[in-house]
């Protein structure tokens, strides 16, 4: 799969996250390199959907918001999700401020920013 064909907002089929009524706030959120919080807030809307994670003292306590296509599976009966990208590149992601999550700007530097992860040396 190739950058143009990666869905932000959108959750992945095989994470069964559209199928599923179980809120995913409170999982437990692993990247490709190790753990990096817990899901504090997550969003189903098509086309908008994210997790928000409090990543704990990890990176001082900030919280990080992914796009749902960054989650590469989920396990519901170990209540963890995993994400396919590094804990750098979540660490370098644009800041979640207490207004982010409504505004269109943020959503957007954090789609672009994501996106722009996705290359040859990382494909989905």
């Amino acid at each position: 799969m190739t950058t143009q064909n990666w869905d932000a907002w959108n959750y992945r089929e095989s994470t069964g996250v559209s199928a599923s009524q179980e809120d995913l706030t409170g999982f437990k959120v692993h990247a490709v390199d190790g753990d990096i919080g817990k899901i504090d807030a997550a969003s189903r809307d098509v086309g908008a959907g994210y997790v928000v994670v409090d990543t704990g003292p990890w990176i001082f306590g900030r919280k990080v918001m992914l796009p749902a296509g960054t989650v590469e599976r989920v396990d519901w009966d170990d209540m963890s999700v995993y994400v396919d990208r590094t804990k750098d590149q979540i660490k370098d992601s644009p800041e979640l401020g207490e207004d982010d999550l409504t505004s269109p700007s943020y959503r957007d530097r954090v789609g672009t920013y994501y996106g722009d992860t996705y290359d040859e040396r990382n494909p989905l």
